[in-house]
């Protein structure tokens, strides 16, 4: 096994080779401020792109998100480094290339915008954004493209979401090497890669989920993707002699999980180009919207708080002209009825009432709706509109709070308990929140279940959950039983066992998968260390059962092959390791002692922690 050491070393001495040889391809940006420049105000395809200078000079690495605007793993993860402060080297940072399919949460709206960068294309706003894209990737030294890809791309035909045809959890290469025909200098894109996967791999937790080079040879006559040829990485190799690579994390994982993943590929990238961070800037929290600023006809701009209700004359004219929340990127307001998908900063005279959309990317997290009335207003009037803003939930005792409208995820057998909703007014009579497929009292059914524990392993009835599948439950919030003010969902997965980590004889390091048998010496001993599981590690009981009884032990704790022998019972195979939540098995695991016939003294030489 090579030692960790060695790794360090041959790490740094590679990518101290790979700054001297990348120091020859394109010339460094000098120091400066930060900057934004903006292109196409006030559209739907308004497009931001953050200038980072470091205090140092370096190397300038160009991040593309938002391409395509279904893959928001990339777009949100770019969003994270807009913000970011350099100590040497330089990034562009691009968070949504093409922000009308973003809102939408459409690939396209035209045209593939990464299908638009050979030069032959019709003249649409994908063709100005791209010409945009093009003058920043000849100012930059190497460009990064985030997208998210379906399946997991493998070398070799696995599965259906498992083969060379997907592109899942790999970063795209357009060829291994390439020499620019001016210079004569080698592009070492392959070593780059594998360089960035090493170290990406080494902090992702399973392998089922690692990152691999997958190389287009777009060039090739015989390559599985000449449609590759009118990509942004094509166009920044070839045309303008940068190394290019397209991230690909999977849609089968999480969001969280897809961002996280691009942050390390980022990451890694910046490393290797000397692009050092002063503040990572790294952080995901649900958008929340508080209110919008709405100038109407030539009056001062008044405030309307998300959920409420703003009265004005027919005839008048509004703007909105600011949005305030947790996010200032990506957001987007829509006046229904009127203009098109993004309507800040555009004035519309009214003539039916409409309701205001907004949106964080495509994610819809605040509204507010416009009353006209007839005869003139001398005020204008907003009331509020009640809702709930937030559902206050306890999962196994521990306390979150979960926007109106929103999914959680949890694992069955989760305890849940319903507390206070916070709502807009403070106070709402009449209010009840009903957790459908669940009764808290059989003898008096109000549809009232605050202040339940409801154990979702035992006590949901399928048949009220969506589509009867008992996979997703709704909590409802109603005012006076009949008016629904905020929802609430339930995703239920079931639990899952990965793997066990083992120690054996404190020396051996074991990973045991469902099934798999474990073999072991009388004189042999074993250690749980880790268990890989959607359930927190509490909740998990790990038990040795056999015909002869049955002990229970915790992480950490050891028993030894003949205090195993002592479960058998005086038969030959039935004693495995059990992992448990509650009463529902999560895994077997058999273990065999291979030497059982050798005599043994009975004794229990079981330790502790």
């Amino acid at each position: 096994m090579t030692h960790p050491s060695f790794f360090l070393k041959y790490r740094a001495m590679t990518l101290a080779f790979l700054f001297l040889a990348l120091s020859a391809i394109a010339p460094s940006l000098s120091i400066g401020e930060n900057t934004l420049e903006t292109f196409f105000p006030d559209t739907d395809y308004e497009l931001n792109v953050y200038h980072i200078k470091g205090k140092l000079p370096g190397k300038t690495l160009l991040i593309i998100g938002g391409i395509q605007g279904d893959e928001p793993g990339g777009f949100l993860s770019a969003d994270l480094y807009a913000d970011m402060k350099l100590v040497a080297g330089n990034l562009i940072v691009v968070p949504r290339a093409n922000f009308y399919s973003i809102i939408l949460n459409r690939r396209q709206v035209n045209e593939d915008m990464n299908r638009k960068f050979s030069g032959s294309s019709d003249e649409n706003y994908e063709a100005q954004v791209v010409s945009i894209l093009k003058r920043l990737i000849s100012e930059s030294d190497c460009l990064l493209n985030l997208h998210d890809g379906s399946g997991f791309y493998r070398d070799s035909w696995e599965s259906e979401m498992k083969n060379p045809g997907r592109y899942g959890q790999s970063i795209i290469v357009d060829s291994d090497e390439y020499i620019h025909p001016d210079t004569g200098k080698k592009i070492n894109l392959g070593e780059m890669a594998r360089l960035a996967i090493s170290g990406i791999n080494a902090q992702v937790d399973d392998p089922e989920n690692f990152f691999r080079l997958n190389n287009h040879r777009t060039r090739a006559p015989d390559s599985l993707h000449p449609e590759q040829r009118k990509s942004a990485t094509y166009y920044a190799l070839y045309d303008c002699g940068i190394p290019a690579f397209g991230i690909e994390t999977s849609k089968s994982l999480p969001l969280e999980t897809r961002i996280y993943h691009h942050n390390l590929a980022v990451n890694f990238f910046m490393e290797i180009f000397g692009v050092t961070p002063e503040i990572p800037g790294i952080g995901l929290c649900p958008p929340q919207i508080k209110y919008a600023v709405v100038k109407i006809n030539n009056a001062s701009p008044i405030v309307v708080a998300n959920g409420e209700t703003l009265h004005i004359s027919r005839g008048d004219s509004i703007k909105i002209i600011h949005i305030e929340g947790n996010y200032s990127r990506g957001l987007s307001a829509d006046i229904e009825g009127y203009g098109s998908v993004n309507d800040t900063n555009k004035s519309f005279t009214l003539k039916k009432a409409t309701r205001v959309l907004i949106k964080k990317d495509h994610l819809l997290c605040g509204e507010f709706d416009i009353v006209l009335s007839d005869s003139p207003l001398s005020n204008y009037e907003i009331t509020a509109k009640s809702t709930v803003l937030a559902f206050r939930v306890k999962v196994n005792g521990r306390e979150g709070f979960y926007p109106n409208g929103s999914h959680v995820d949890i694992v069955k057998g989760d305890l849940l308990e319903l507390m206070d909703p916070v709502t807009t007014p403070e106070s709402i009579k009449g209010l009840t929140c009903n957790f459908k497929g669940f009764v808290g009292s059989n003898m008096d059914n109000t549809g009232e279940d605050r202040g339940y524990i409801i154990n979702t392993a035992k006590e949901l009835w399928d048949r009220y959950s969506l589509y009867k599948k008992g996979r997703v439950y709704q909590v409802i919030a109603s005012k006076d039983d009949d008016e629904i003010i905020g929802r609430l969902f339930f995703d239920i997965h079931p639990p899952l066992f990965e793997y066990m980590l083992l120690y054996i004889n404190e020396r051996e390091k074991r990973w045991v998968s469902d099934n798999e048998s474990i073999n072991l010496k009388v004189s042999d001993s074993i250690r749980v260390v880790d268990i890989k599981s959607n359930v927190v590690s509490e909740d998990i009981g790990i038990s040795i059962m056999g015909k002869g009884g049955h002990k229970s032990i915790g992480l950490g704790d050891s028993i030894s092959g003949s205090g195993i022998v002592s479960l058998f019972g005086g038969a030959s195979t039935g004693c495995g390791i059990h992992i448990e939540r509650g009463k529902i098995l999560l895994a077997f695991l058999p273990v065999t002692i291979i030497d059982c016939d050798q005599p043994s003294d009975g004794e229990n030489t079981d330790s502790g922690k």
